[in-house]
This record gives C-alpha cells, structure tokens and sequence, in this order.
C-alpha cells in the first residue's frame, strides 16, 4: 500500500481528495455518483465483466432461507440504481397482488423490500428499472443518508449494502445505525471490494484497478474524479478482518466474512 493509502488507513471513513471531515467527504461522494448515475449500470456491467451481477445474485442466494419467510422486512442500503434489491426481492419470490396499491405495498406474505440512497439520480434511475420491468409495488426507492436512517429502531431482518458502505463517511458511525435499525436476530451482510492477496493475481489487479479501469471509467462517464476516488477508496478500506472486529465492537454477533472471485471481493455477515 502506497504511504499516502497508509495514511489514510486509519480515517473514519471515506476520504475524497480535498476533503477535510465527515460532512465534506459525504457531499463529495453524493456529488460524484449523482453525476454518474446515468452511466453507472453500463460502467459496473463492463467493467467488473459482467461479475457484479453474479455477486449481487449471490447475495441474495446466500440469505434464500430468512427471504422465503412471511413478512420479512428487508433494507438494501446505498442501494444505487435498485440492482441487489430487485435480485433480493426476486430470490424470496415475490408476487404482489393485482389491486396492490403501488410502490411500498407489501405481498400477499406481507414481505417488504426496500432500497435508500442518498444520491438522488441513482434513485430515479431504479425507480424507471422497476417501472420498465414491471416491478412497480414490488420494491421501494427512497432518498436516505446511511448515518442517519429514517427508520424507527428494530424495523428490517435483513440489511444488505453492495459497494456503498466503503463511501461512508464514518463506518463506526455507520454500524451502530445499522445495528439499530435491525431486529433482534435480524441479519446483516456487507458486500464490498478487496484488493486479492495472492502475489500474482494481486499485481494484475492492482494494475487493472488502478491503471485501466479509471481510464476507461473515466471516458465513458466523462468523469475521471469519480473512477480515480473508487481504487483509492478499496486501498484505503479496513481489511476485512479489522472490518470484522468493528462489526464485533458494535455488538454484532455470528461475524464472518467470506473471499469471492480471487478476493476481488469480500461479503461480511453477521447478526444482531
């Protein structure tokens, strides 16, 4: 890890260049991912080669048994344009009733499944996804800033987050909100980047990570801040295991984490 990542290892939380503390850092990250949200599915589709959507899929697989229960309440959040919710809301099976009465409403099972962002166009973005896949009623979009949730303490058994908890402002700050926002036995399961640790594949990544991916990034979504922050970001990421231990500090129990793809990319998991 460069010295300068070394550095910033020890932050809070997320660090976009220029910023000085929590506020700024979380205007920052809302700024940049409003401003690529129109390009954001076809940047995550080609760059990660089509592999984000098998990780969100697999998420979902992984908790299949608390999703096929009646009257599950589930939160996706940093939810982006909606991809881990739809993939959430379809594992459990959902069906909504024809006189449902539109986004929000539960299914017949009671089952509620919704997605908080606090950029926006991401949101708009998965609302026009549901509206074209004929999703409307089956999930739920609303605007939400992760460190301060509008949500009443132990409403959601599920809490999924996909390469939105690394832009936290503060991830101590962060999981005691989600800690408090989740039922007693309630899961959680963070989905985030890793840099790979084996010698070889580790410097292939770094040098795709670090050296193409912000090129092409970069040109297509026409801005280079955005794809320049996302490998400086993973650097400056706890490890997993310090992540673990923060999860452990807030009172969560059943903490595990599990290496996907090479260690490209790691899922937390744990329980209240």
């Amino acid at each position: 890890m460069p010295p300068e990542d070394r550095a910033q290892a020890s932050l809070p939380g997320t660090r976009p260049a220029g910023a000085l503390d929590d506020a700024a850092a979380a205007r920052q990250v809302r700024e940049m991912f409003s401003r690529i949200a129109p390009r954001y599915d076809l940047l995550n589709h080609l760059l990660s080669l089509r592999f984000d959507t098998a990780w969100r899929r697999r998420v979902a697989r992984r908790f299949a048994d608390l999703l096929a229960q009646p009257g599950i309440r589930v939160l996706d959040l940093c939810c982006g344009t909606g991809d881990l919710t739809f993939a959430l809301a379809s594992q459990a099976r959902f069906r909504v009733p024809q006189n449902s009465g539109g986004a929000g409403e539960t299914s017949r099972q009671g089952k509620q499944f919704l997605g908080a962002d606090f950029a926006h166009p991401m949101l708009i973005r998965a609302r026009e996804k549901a509206a074209a896949n004929g999703r409307q009623g089956t999930v739920e979009f609303l605007e939400a800033d992760a460190l301060h949730l509008p949500f009443a303490s132990e409403s959601f058994d599920l809490i999924t987050t996909a390469f939105g908890f690394r832009n936290l402002a503060n991830y101590a700050a962060g999981i005691t909100e989600l800690r408090r926002v989740l039922r007693p036995g309630g899961s959680l399961a963070i989905l985030e980047f890793a840099e790979p640790q084996g010698a070889l594949f580790g410097r292939l990544f770094r040098f795709y990570f670090r050296r193409v991916l912000p090129k092409i990034g970069g040109l297509i979504s026409r801005n280079s801040q955005a794809y320049g922050y996302l490998p400086n970001s993973v650097a400056r990421f706890p490890h997993p295991a310090e992540l673990a231990q923060l999860l452990r500090d807030a009172g969560f129990a059943e903490v595990a984490f599990e290496r996907w793809t090479g260690g490209i990319v790691v899922l937390h998991v744990a329980r209240r």
